[in-house]
């Protein structure tokens, strides 16, 4: 049956994130390794108000178990939220880590444009779902792995209440996987993009299956 209920959280707004934000067009090589990426002071803040989100929910809607990327940021996120609420039982799950940009990784679309033109010119030929830069993945790659995590989840959640900390495609990932989308149809994901720093996306159980009851909802960052 899975997870009677899935809370699924993107990370909050990471040091990467507001380097990559404040860069623009500009271009920007960001060297530290993507899984050791933390959070700003305002990430921390965001995580925070996660926590005093689930501490406000009822018993019965408030997660049972966390299962998280591996990545510090996501790992920083659950921490600084079970400050405010509650500790939980955590699987770090490999499967729940970014989408992998491979040789791209450290760049920015601008400095990408510079260094790698003709990288940036296939990018937007195939789309940014279809696209694989050399040594990455696509976010069809990424569905993949997030819907053998799912199959593990409802073997090893069963009738529980979970949460997930992880990263934006891998909510978008989520929401395809959960739907049971045909993949070719991974694009039209893009319009429930750009999934928010801390945003919290919600299924529940009924009738046998998972449905969506809200997506990328931030209500509770707006006193921040």
């Amino acid at each position: 049956m899975g997870p009677s209920r899935i809370l699924a959280v993107r990370h909050g707004e990471s040091e990467a994130n507001a380097a990559y934000r404040e860069a623009g067009d500009t271009p920007l090589v960001y060297e530290r390794g993507d899984d050791e990426v933390t959070l700003t002071a305002l990430g921390r803040r965001q995580a925070g108000a996660l926590g005093q989100l689930l501490g406000a929910l009822p018993e019965e809607e408030a997660p049972e178990v966390v299962w998280c990327s591996p990545y510090t940021r996501a790992l920083d996120t659950w921490a600084s939220a079970s400050e405010v609420w509650r500790t939980l039982p955590v699987t770090t799950d490999e499967r729940l880590r970014d989408r992998e940009r491979g040789m791209l990784a450290l760049y920015n679309e601008a400095e990408i444009g510079r260094r790698h033109p003709e990288e940036l010119a296939r990018q937007r030929a195939a789309g940014d779902y279809d696209y694989r830069p050399p040594g990455g993945e696509s976010v069809g790659d990424v569905a993949v792995r997030v819907r053998a995590a799912v199959g593990d989840l409802g073997a090893g959640a069963e009738g529980r209440r979970v949460l997930i900390v992880a990263h934006d495609t891998v909510v978008l990932a989520l929401r395809h996987v959960i739907a049971e989308t045909p993949d070719a149809d991974l694009a039209a994901m893009d319009e429930f993009a750009p999934v928010l720093n801390a945003s919290v996306s919600t299924w529940e159980a009924l009738d046998g299956r998972l449905e969506l009851l809200s997506f990328n909802d931030v209500d509770h960052l707006r006193s921040l």
